[in-house]
C-alpha cells in the first residue's frame, strides 16, 4: 500500500496509531525488528533510525558499526488485529549514515536485480506455495497437531481452524493467499499465494511466516518451517513460482527468449543450490522421493526441477519445486532473475523437457542428468568456486552467508 509520507502522518493520527514496526533481515534472511512511537514517524522518515550492526554475526562488517533504517512507504501495512492493536509496519532500506544504500542490504540487492531485468523489458512475477507444520507445545519432542493427510478435513484435519485464522490475518494485511489445505504429513499445511512483484512477494514471506507463528502461538500451539522436522514423514519446502512479462506482454507461449530464461536457471542451479537449500535438514529431504533433486524441467510430471504447467494457465509459470523455507527470500530471489538474465544474454538453449517420473524412474534412466548437490557441505564448496555467484552478489555478502553454513 503505496502512500506519501503525508498520507500516513494523517493516518497515524487519524487511526489513533501507538506503535511503529521497522522490519529488515540479516543475510540469513531472519527477520529483525525495532518498534517507535507512531509520533517519532517523521523524524525516523527523514533521519533514519540507527543500530549496532556490529552485535550481528549475520550482518557483514564494514568500517562503522551504526547503520541505519529507513522506511519504505511502500510497504505500509496495518497490522492485523491478531497480530498488534494500533500497530503498523513497514520493510526498511539499510543506510550509512550519509545515505549511501549499504551493500549487505539483500533487499537492496534484489532492488538491483528487479532494475536490471526491466531495463532488459523483463518484469518477473513471483508466487509462493508454502509448507509449514504445526506441533503441539512440548518441550522434548515434535508431537502434530493432528494425524490428517493430503485434503483431510476435521477431525483427521484439526489445522482447519488455524489456516483460516491466517488467511483473514493475510488479507487484513494486502496479501492475498489463493488457496489453503492439509498437505500429506501429520499437522503439515500449505497456502498458496497470487502472484506479485519480486520484492512485495519477498516481504510477504516474511509477514506470512510471522503470522503463522503468532496465531500458532495463541492456540497453544508452534508453527515449524524446517525442511524436515519428522525424520519420517514429508518435510516442509516451498514452491516458487515465476511468470514472465516481455516488454509488457506475458509469454504465453515458449518463445526463445522464455526458454533462455529457464536456462539459465538450469544452468546456474548447483551453484545456487545453497541459497534456496539453506540447512543440513534441506537435503535430508533430497534423501526422499519428496522432492526432486535431478536438474531438469518438463510439462508432465511434477518430479522436474522446474514444473511448467501447459494447460490450466494462460500465463505459463515457471515453477522451481526444490526449495524450502529457510531460505533468504530477496537472495534468493535475486540470484534468480540474474540467472535467467544470464540465460538470456547468452542465448543459453533450454534442454530437452525430461519425460519421466524421476521418482519411480531407474538409475540407466536417470544417470545422463545433473544432480543437486547432496550435502549442504557440497553446495557451500560448489558456491564458494562460483563465478557467477560472486559477479552478482557482494564478496562480502558471499563470504558472510557461506561462513555462516560452515
Amino acid at each position: 500500500m503505496d502512500k506519501t509520507k503525508q498520507e500516513i502522518i494523517d493516518f497515524i493520527a487519524q487511526k489513533n496509531i501507538k506503535l511503529i514496526h521497522l522490519i529488515f533481515c540479516d543475510v540469513l534472511g531472519k527477520p529483525k525488528n525495532i518498534t517507535i512511537a507512531a509520533c517519532e514517524f517523521e523524524k525516523v522518515y527523514e533521519n533514519g533510525i540507527a543500530f549496532d550492526a556490529s552485535v550481528f554475526d549475520t550482518i557483514i562488517k564494514q568500517n562503522t558499526s551504526q547503520l541505519f533504517l529507513f522506511p519504505d512507504t511502500s510497504t505500509f501495512s496495518v497490522l492485523a488485529p491478531c497480530c498488534g492493536e494500533k500497530e503498523i509496519q513497514f520493510y526498511c532500506d539499510i543506510k550509512y549514515e550519509n545515505g549511501t544504500p549499504f551493500e549487505g542490504d539483500s533487499r537492496y540487492l534484489l532492488k538491483n536485480a528487479v532494475k536490471e531485468a526491466k531495463e532488459q523489458n523483463l518484469e518477473c512475477m513471483f508466487s509462493l506455495k508454502c509448507q509449514f507444520s504445526i506441533f503441539e507445545k512440548n518441550t522434548t519432542s515434535y508431537i502434530p497437531y493432528d494425524t490428517g493427510g493430503y485434503l483431510d478435513t476435521f477431525p483427521l484435519d484439526k489445522c482447519e481452524q488455524i489456516r483460516n485464522e491466517i488467511c483473514f490475518a493475510l488479507q487484513e494485511m494486502a496479501i492475498e493467499p489463493k488457496t489453503a489445505f492439509h498437505q500429506k504429513s501429520p499437522g503439515q499445511n500449505q497456502i498458496d499465494f497470487k502472484h506479485a512483484c519480486a520484492l512485495k512477494c519477498a516481504d510477504d514471506f516474511l509477514t506470512y511466516q510471522s503470522i503463522v507463528e503468532k496465531i500458532a502461538f495463541q492456540k497453544n500451539a508452534f508453527a515449524c518451517f524446517l525442511p524436515k522436522p519428522l525424520a519420517e514423514k514429508n518435510g516442509n519446502g516451498i514452491h516458487i513460482d515465476v511468470s514472465l512479462f516481455h516488454q509488457g506482454k506475458s509469454d504465453d507461449e515458449h518463445s526463445i527468449f522464455y526458454e533462455s530464461f529457464i536456462a539459465g536457471i538450469l544452468n546456474r542451479m548447483r551453484e545456487m543450490s545453497v541459497f534456496f537449500n539453506t540447512t543440513e535438514a534441506s537435503y535430508k529431504r533430497f534423501e526422499t522421493t519428496e522432492i526432486p533433486k535431478y536438474i531438469t524441467w518438463s510439462h508432465q510430471y511434477r518430479s522436474q526441477l522446474i514444473y511448467i504447467d501447459s494447460i490450466n494457465e494462460k500465463i505459463q509459470p515457471l515453477e522451481l519445486v526444490s526449495a524450502d523455507s529457510c531460505l533468504n527470500p530477496y537472495l534468493a530471489f535475486t540470484l534468480f532473475i540474474y540467472a535467467g538474465l544470464e540465460g538470456i544474454t547468452k542465448q543459453l538453449s533450454l534442454p530437452s523437457p525430461c519425460n519421466l517420473n524421476l521418482y519411480t524412474a531407474s538409475q540407466k534412466e536417470t544417470q545422463k542428468y545433473q544432480m543437486l548437490p547432496n550435502t549442504l557441505k557440497q553446495a557451500v564448496e560448489i558456491a564458494k568456486n562460483s563465478t557467477f555467484i560472486q559477479g552478482v552478489l557482494p564478496k562480502e555478502v558471499v563470504q558472510s552467508y557461506l561462513q555462516q553454513k560452515q
